[in-house]
């Protein structure tokens, strides 16, 4: 005779859409300890529904049997058994059932089938079902909850519903049997309205135990690890230790040890049950908003692509430096105590997939959250300034990829491919998919920064202003450029990262190694599009010194920025000044390099070098263009004629001099020399030069001119006072007057 399937207990359909009732308190007595019917009021029976007083009743009619007393009835009916004898017998029922399930698997004959022992555990069944019905009308909220039996011979409710679920699961195998049918019916009812019981307490366990909350310190625990037990059910092993990130942290878990084993048997009984969906969906859900409430009070919010376009940069910028903390200390502390409460909550389930899946699929919901926001900011509109908050969000994502390695062990499984006739696949797991997704976001971010380092180049090009800076002083293009470079170089690890990165990704998509249109550096790490500075230096150093793609991108704003210089310095009439202005900002530029170790190793000694002979070689094409006509006054050539000193000659002589000191006085004392060094070395420099050169013409020829008059009228600076004019250049004071020393 062919054997009927099995039939399973019947699920409720949802959990969710029970009548609306007040909710209990998060801590409840679910032992079966309290099972008795103390004395209430009419007005109390009243209100409690009919099936619980009438079974109620019974129940105490019972207990006045134990007791002696007679039943007016005189029913001869033996008591109801007591729960520890009922248990034990059901339990030899459900061994005996399944040694009977293996021998008729083997026997070809019919195999007797044990009775029974409804009696027992209709007595099971009933309080099961009465102790649920009790919560159910909110009595005894406030005793303190027990979940695991301490008392010696107390029966908990969870091992009750386990062993009817037991019960409900094997007698689906006699589906014929009207016995065991009535019985697999009753029990399976309870089951059902024990797992209802059992969901809605697993819901508030998680959401009223500070779970995702913060402690007293202010400190966000998005999730707790799991605690150790004793027992040997613990749902962590003896040997498991604390996650060395919370350690760190020194932060208190959200959820006492007590509840997490509460948390544990609950979830052992639903899973046992086959109500493993329910379970993990309730679960699932708690979990994720108690992150959403830690990225809350943390001050990150949901924010939609839109918002984030329309966001003004300085709001957006304060919500970048949100994210980064956010995304840091979900990396760093939650994600790993998530998962040892995963771990620890269904740790004595048959299924070790589902602590795994359900850790998987939560971390994977709160990233994807956080890249949604790094995408929508690498949408918006490049700006400059923009820069800085994208590499901090870059090297936030890069550092999440080593600890996603730890939560996630990069490795593949193989899967069977039906479809292709048994054929094996490999199939990355869930963490290198969100691994992929994270790096994605990263690159994302870095093919930003590219574009708006790259953007340098037009900011240079595009600044073509005809207005000379008065007195030759620093343009501010160049203050601009190069504080913007020594902020952006103290990313250099990461921009050199970058750059390469978006070079090997260029070159993958493309045939050549050449540059295209918008001078991005080709594979060699030279650079194109008319910079002087890197052609240069490519050019003197013979093509041998090879640039990293930032260091040549540095290299070229550099050359543009040297060849914008150049063009400016044009605008002076005077090419005295026009060298002024070239040192000034050829000094500037300097400075800022010996100030950053960064920009220094990128552009490298040879480059700086030959910076620093240009500003020689200006200096010098100063001194020629100021001060060659005035020592030109000091030459003997042309003074003498037939044998003699010529006094109309030498008078010429000082009144040119004395002429072109004072407007050299006039002029330069308005030209401005910020830097003090250079300052100081361009006048001990004339000095050094004019001083001793119009000393010894003084003491030459001055005993030509006559005493008196003539003297004080062609003779009117002695050295110290030309010492003392030479000191008032460039100052920037244009209303300097030349005073004599008495």
């Amino acid at each position: 005779m062919e054997k009927s399937p099995a039939l399973p207990p019947e699920k409720s359909g949802s959990f969710t859409c029970r009548e609306e009732k007040k909710q209990p308190e998060p801590t409840r007595n679910l032992s079966m300890s309290a099972l008795k019917n103390h004395g209430r009021t009419p007005l109390e029976r009243e209100e409690r529904p009919e099936k619980v007083v009438e079974e109620e009743e019974q129940i105490k009619e019972g207990e006045e049997k134990e007791n002696g007393e007679e039943d007016d009835g005189g029913d001869d009916t033996p008591a109801a058994p007591d729960l520890g004898s009922a248990s034990e017998e059901i339990d030899r029922f459900l061994e005996s059932l399944s040694r009977l399930v293996d021998g008729q698997n083997q026997a070809d004959g019919p195999v007797d089938r044990p009775g029974a022992p409804e009696a027992s555990v209709g007595a099971l069944l009933e309080l099961v079902d009465r102790e649920i019905a009790k919560y159910d009308v909110g009595e005894d909220r406030h005793v303190p909850a027990s979940l695991s039996c301490q008392d010696q011979g107390e029966f908990s409710l969870l091992d009750a519903v386990d062993r009817a679920s037991r019960l409900a699961a094997v007698l689906g195998a006699f589906p014929s049997d009207p016995g065991y049918r009535r019985v697999m019916d009753r029990a399976s009812s309870v089951v059902q309205r024990a797992m209802a019981f059992l969901e809605e307490e697993f819901r508030l366990l998680l959401e009223d135990s500070r779970g995702g909350g913060a402690d007293a310190g202010g400190k966000w625990t998005p999730s707790p690890q799991g605690s150790a037990h004793e027992n040997e059910r613990s749902p962590r092993t003896p040997g498991q230790e604390p996650n060395s990130a919370c350690a760190e942290e020194d932060v208190p878990p959200a959820y006492p040890p007590e509840i997490v084993e509460r948390l544990w048997r609950i979830a052992g009984s639903m899973l046992s049950a086959g109500y493993e969906t329910e379970c993990c969906q309730v679960f699932s859900i708690a979990r994720r908003n108690a992150f959403e409430a830690g990225l809350s009070k943390l001050g990150f919010e949901r924010i939609s692509i839109e918002e984030v376009q329309k966001m003004p940069w300085e709001s957006l910028e304060s919500e970048v430096a949100t994210w980064i903390k956010a995304l840091r200390r979900s990396a760093s502390v939650a994600f790993s105590r998530e998962r040892d409460l995963c771990a620890a909550v269904f740790s004595a389930s048959d299924r070790p997939d589902v602590a795994g899946a359900l850790f998987t699929n939560l971390v994977r919901g709160v990233v994807i959250h956080l890249l949604n926001f790094a995408e929508a900011v690498a949408m918006t509109k490049r700006s400059a300034e923009k820069l800085f908050k994208f590499l901090d969000m870059y090297e936030a994502l890069r550092d999440l990829l080593p600890q996603m390695d730890t939560l996630f062990p990069a490795e593949a499984r193989d899967q069977e491919d039906d479809d292709d006739g048994g054929r094996d696949r490999s199939v990355p797991s869930p963490g290198a998919e969100l691994k992929s997704e994270v790096c994605a976001a990263r690159c994302r971010l870095g093919d930003a920064s590219v574009g708006i380092f790259s953007d340098m180049e037009g900011s240079i090009r595009s600044d073509a202003s005809r207005t000379p800076v008065p007195g030759g002083a620093v343009h501010p293009l160049t203050r601009y450029v190069m504080n913007y470079l020594k902020y952006a170089c103290e990313y250099k690890n990461t921009l050199e990262e970058v750059f390469k990165e978006h070079q090997r990704a260029e070159t993958a998509s493309s045939s050549h190694d050449d540059v295209d249109e918008g001078g991005t550096p080709n594979s060699s790490g030279s650079s194109q599009g008319g910079c002087s500075g890197g052609g240069r230096q490519n050019h003197r150093d013979g093509g041998s010194v090879k640039h990293s793609p930032f260091a040549a991108q540095l290299v070229k704003l550099m050359g543009l920025l040297d060849a914008n210089l150049g063009s400016k310095a044009k605008l002076y009439k005077d090419p005295a000044l026009s060298s002024i202005f070239l040192m000034n900002n050829g000094r500037y530029i300097m400075q800022k390099i010996k100030g950053s170790a960064e920009i220094h190793s990128l552009l490298g000694d040879s480059w700086c070098r030959r910076r620093s002979s240009d500003l020689r070689q200006y200096h010098k094409n100063y001194q020629r263009e100021t001060w060659g006509k005035v020592l030109g006054c000091f030459k003997d050539e042309g003074l003498q004629v037939k044998g003699s000193v010529s006094k109309p000659v030498l008078k010429e002589r000082f009144k040119s001099f004395n002429a072109m000191l004072e407007e050299i006085h006039k002029t330069q004392s308005g030209w401005v020399v910020s830097d003090e060094q250079l300052q100081s070395e361009l006048r001990v420099s004339v000095s050094a030069v004019v001083v001793p050169a119009y000393r010894s013409f003084l003491g030459r020829f001055q005993q030509y001119l006559d005493a008196g008059r003539q003297t004080e009228k062609y003779i009117k600076f002695g050295p110290e006072d030309l010492e003392s004019y030479i000191d008032d250049l460039f100052d920037g004071n244009p209303n300097a007057a030349m005073k004599r020393r008495a």
